[in-house]
């Protein structure tokens, strides 16, 4: 690419807003220039706005350090600076809703990390790997909206990405999926900052995570749904039951899943062969923040684990290990990754790169 595209990020000041920064510093294709977040935040310049509250290992990159942060909900300030935003924007639902599409109207590509648009029936919840063809119904999009340049795309929610790969791939083989039960341990980066008082999860896990077990129940049928019209249709044969919970883990989540075929069923070292062979477009079209390959397995009895596994593939590769029989269903098998990298920031950076690669931002 010539010449970078320029970029902008929404709730630049927050966690999520900090991991974008840190992961699009030495992007090849995109360069961040505008950063918005709460008018609390807007007139600073990027380096105080989050002085005290700069939560990555790494320092403040020194080419935001002097940005002037605007207020996020004037839309007017981003126009002609940059093509492509980014959103981490913390606002209530329907804030965020009426936020994101004034600016897919005004022209932009709005990529989103938030929940609020993942239920419109003509907006794609991505993981590029398996569901890259939703973009095709962009066009639908922008002329039931009126939206001349302008689109909007989201990513799911952070504590599927763990399983949703490994399942992807083992259906793509030709093995449909009948039932599954998972249970999710999920890191204290999950829940933004500060997160969970240390009281609640020194010596303790926390059993009950608002909203997770339902988005990990319905999104994935979104995921594995087809374009229909002006509309994705949802994929709902595959039965759901999960269990989420709160672990006192900085980064990285977990899943167990116990998974029942719909009728022929592979051998596990099939399954094993499949997750090491798998490899999709995002991998073909050689995407800068593509993992090759994008699921790992491992031998070892006691992985993955989140501290030795996370950072695979720069933090959006999928480690699975653990695969044995299950007494109830077919397999089980334990999954991991990076929740605020492949899981957040990293993953809506993909998506971001399918975009271009694709010809939808120029």
């Amino acid at each position: 690419m010539d010449k970078k595209i320029k970029v902008g990020v929404l709730g630049a000041t927050g966690t999520v807003g900090q991991n974008y920064l840190k992961l699009l510093q030495q992007h090849p294709w995109f360069e961040v220039v505008y950063l918005a977040a709460s008018p609390n935040s807007a007139g600073k310049k990027y380096a105080d706005a989050v002085a005290g509250r700069w939560h990555m290992k790494d320092d403040i990159p020194q080419a935001y350090r002097d940005i002037v942060v605007e207020d996020a909900g004037k839309v007017s300030k981003a126009v002609g600076k940059c093509r492509l935003i980014f959103s981490a924007v913390e606002m209530e639902r329907k804030a965020i809703l009426a936020l994101e599409e004034e600016y897919a109207a005004a022209g932009f590509t709005v990529v989103s990390n938030n929940s609020a648009h993942r239920a419109t029936p003509d907006v794609p919840v991505m993981v590029p790997e398996i569901n890259h063809s939703h973009l095709d119904i962009i066009p639908q999009q922008r002329k039931q909206r009126g939206w001349k340049d302008g689109m909007l795309v989201v990513k799911p929610n952070c504590s599927i990405q763990s399983y949703m790969l490994p399942m992807y791939a083992l259906i793509h083989a030709g093995y449909p999926i009948d039932k599954m039960i998972v249970a999710t341990l999920q890191a204290v980066s999950g829940a933004g900052y500060p997160g969970p008082a240390s009281i609640d999860l020194i010596d303790n896990v926390m059993p009950t995570l608002a909203g997770e077990e339902d988005k990990s129940e319905i999104e994935p049928a979104k995921i594995l749904g087809k374009v229909a019209g002006d509309k994705i249709v949802s994929d709902s044969s595959i039965k759901i039951s999960a269990h989420c919970s709160r672990v006192a883990v900085s980064d990285g989540h977990i899943a167990c899943v116990s998974l029942q075929f719909a009728g022929k069923k592979p051998g596990l070292e099939e399954v094993k062969n499949i997750w090491r062979n798998f490899s999709s477009l995002p991998q073909e079209l050689k995407l800068p923040s593509a993992p090759i390959p994008p699921i790992i397995y491992r031998d070892e009895p006691d992985r993955p684990q989140p501290s030795k596994d996370r950072d695979a593939g720069n933090g959006m590769t999928v480690t699975v290990g653990r695969l044995r029989p299950c007494k109830v269903f077919d397999i089980r098998f334990v999954g991991l990754h990076h929740n605020t990298v492949r899981g957040a920031a990293g993953g809506s950076i993909l998506t971001a790169e399918l975009l271009v690669a694709k010809g939808f931002v120029k």
